[in-house]
């Protein structure tokens, strides 16, 4: 079975940094695409990034050049370095693979990043 927890969400100021975490299992890890996603007060979800299991990247443009992905494979958990918050990057954030971005029963529990002064 497919698990995915996500942490290291919190309050932070504007400005700040954190770094969200997704350990998964259930699969085997290195062979899919990982994600993260997110969702606003009111909003739709959003794709923020993408990682194969080579380490290649591809980022939405609102949080190019802020957020960086990226992946253990030998702990088979994937991360979400968020620097230079802003109070729109306040959401709930999820992981889960690629192919699944679409499947609401497929993300874990998400974790919370609030950002404001």
């Amino acid at each position: 079975e497919v698990q995915l927890v996500e942490s290291g969400g919190g309050l932070v100021q504007p400005g700040g940094s954190l770094r969200l975490s997704c350990a998964a299992s259930g699969f085997t890890f290195s062979s899919y695409r990982m994600s993260w996603v997110r969702q606003a007060p009111g909003k739709g979800l959003e794709w923020v990034s993408v990682i194969n299991g080579g380490g290649i990247t591809s980022y939405a443009d609102s949080v190019k050049g802020r957020f960086t992905i990226s992946r253990d494979n030998a702990k088979n958990t994937t991360y979400l370095q968020m620097n230079s918050l802003k109070p729109e990057d306040t959401a709930v954030y999820y992981c889960g693979k690629f192919a699944d971005l679409v499947v609401v029963g497929s993300w874990g529990q998400g974790t919370q990043v609030t950002v404001s002064s």
